[in-house]
């Protein structure tokens, strides 16, 4: 766990310094008037953000080492063009970077490929999305992004529904305290439902019906998966009588189902 883990990248993350808002002003200031010290400080100074925001990732599979270096590369460009006349907590700015960061790296490292055409159009949607969000305060819809680009739609859905993370059936979704429900918890299974289960007994039920000869032909046929010629030659009688025999077990079983 993320929690127990105190050296990342060489970096001791249980002596962390935390900067308050007076210094982190100051420090911001020190770096427009070209003081490199302060970036430096700035960085080492929030390196606790980049550790919070990657604990949402943990469950990927990646290297946390990696994870940390990419959530700092979102850490610097947060600094290099956070903006301190607009009244926002820095945290507040710098958040949404890192994890954009850190999902730019996921899929670019994705297992499954999508081509680079289709990267770039979702890329473009992506930040056509956030432009309309800091522009109106709202999540805009497919439709706004669509006319923006001036793309199709469905070539916009097409474009974001590729590059979408595939997540494990054991993600957990909720969590009330108790037992969490997992994904695989929300996918209707088809082949057990019940009236499988119930052909199924029914099936059984009628084959005991049938001679040896007939439960032979039928799972060589239907369970084994051989021609008629293949079984006329296995039990030795001609491909007309597999043939016949087979027609004839099946209405037999019909009657009993």
């Amino acid at each position: 766990m993320l929690v127990n883990k105190v050296e990342i990248c060489g970096v001791n993350t249980s002596k962390l310094p935390v900067l308050t808002g007076s210094q982190m002003k100051a420090l911001f200031e020190a770096m427009h008037k070209g003081d490199a010290s302060a970036r430096t400080k700035l960085i080492n100074g929030n390196l606790r953000l980049v550790l919070s925001v990657i604990q949402r990732f943990t469950n990927r599979g990646e290297y946390v080492d990696d994870l940390f270096q990419v959530g700092c590369i979102g850490l610097m460009k947060a600094i290099d063009n956070f903006d301190l006349s607009q009244n926002v907590k820095f945290s507040t700015y710098a958040v949404p970077m890192i994890i954009g960061e850190i999902r730019r790296y996921l899929r670019d490292n994705n297992p499954i490929r999508v081509s680079r055409s289709l990267r770039d159009v979702a890329y473009k949607a992506l930040q056509v999305r956030d432009a309309l969000v800091n522009k109106y305060s709202r999540e805009p819809s497919i439709n706004e992004i669509a006319c923006e680009l001036k793309m199709p739609r469905e070539e916009i859905v097409f474009a974001l529904d590729a590059i979408q993370e595939p997540i494990s059936l054991f993600e957990p979704i909720y969590h009330d305290g108790g037992d969490p429900i997992f994904v695989m918890d929300q996918i209707s299974d088809e082949k057990n439902q019940d009236q499988n289960w119930l052909e199924g007994i029914a099936i059984r039920d009628a084959l005991r019906k049938l001679s040896d000869r007939e439960k032979l032909i039928l799972t060589l046929r239907f369970y084994e998966g051989k021609t008629q010629m293949e079984v006329a030659e296995e039990i030795g009688i001609s491909q007309a009588q597999v043939s016949r025999l087979e027609k004839a077990a099946l209405n037999h079983m019909k009657k009993h189902i």
